[in-house]
């Protein structure tokens, strides 16, 4: 697993971002870890994410492409960071936009926020964490709808690795039904394999009785 990797688990850990105990997700499944991107609250914060979102998408998509697209509301800060960090990292001076979840009728007029998307534009989606790709189903066609565009992929920060509708993982499933590709800064068997087999600030984070319920979740809910 490549270094930034380590220090993005290392990195949600310290932000409260990743958290493991007892909660219920928003599909209601019961699971013994939560990814709350909302806990990403600072300037320096948003920096380091921003960094760690190019180097995913650098690493899948490149850096030839036009637009950094990212749903209301949390895909907001996150494709202006992301955007501002593949101009400091990689000197790809891509463009950020993000839809508004009530068309604005007065001045910068419209539902996109950020940059217009234009025919010929090549753009790449920005979300925090996928479950179910309701954002997705969202926002794919009002990008659509802006004129001959591609979509060239989604990038997540952690890819759950369970299934959604069906027996597939959820990016397995929008890759499938959007024909595009899918990435993510790590997936939840590299946070796994790293915090069993590192302490981070000294202390055990998983341990065999975490293990065995994070076993049990993906037996449940795992992709088959």
């Amino acid at each position: 697993m490549e270094r930034y990797k380590e220090e993005f688990i290392e990195f949600m850990l310290e932000c409260n971002v990743l958290k493991f105990g007892d909660f219920t997700t928003k599909s209601g499944r019961k699971t013994p870890f939560f990814i709350n991107t909302g806990f990403y609250r600072s300037g320096s914060q948003l920096i380091k994410l921003g960094q760690y979102y190019a180097k995913a998408i650098e690493s899948k998509f490149g850096k030839d492409f036009d637009i950094l697209f990212g749903p209301a509301y949390k895909g907001i800060p996150l494709s202006v960071t992301a955007s501002m960090a593949m101009m400091s990292e990689f000197g790809a001076d891509v463009r950020y936009c993000s839809n508004r979840k009530e068309v604005k009728e007065h001045g910068d007029t419209g539902i996109l926020l950020g940059s217009p998307i234009s025919d010929g534009d090549r753009v790449v989606i920005i979300e925090d964490v996928t479950t179910a790709g309701t954002s997705i189903a969202e926002t794919f066609p009002i990008i659509k709808a802006q004129g001959n565009v591609e979509v060239l992929g989604l990038c997540v920060s952690v890819d759950r690795e369970e299934r959604g509708s069906g027996d597939k993982s959820a990016l397995a499933e929008i890759e499938e039904k959007y024909s595009l590709k899918t990435t993510s800064i790590v997936k939840m068997s590299d946070v796994i394999e790293y915090l069993m087999n590192n302490e981070v600030n000294g202390r055990k984070v998983i341990d065999a009785e975490l293990k065995s319920a994070i076993d049990a979740y993906y037996e449940k809910y795992g992709v088959k």
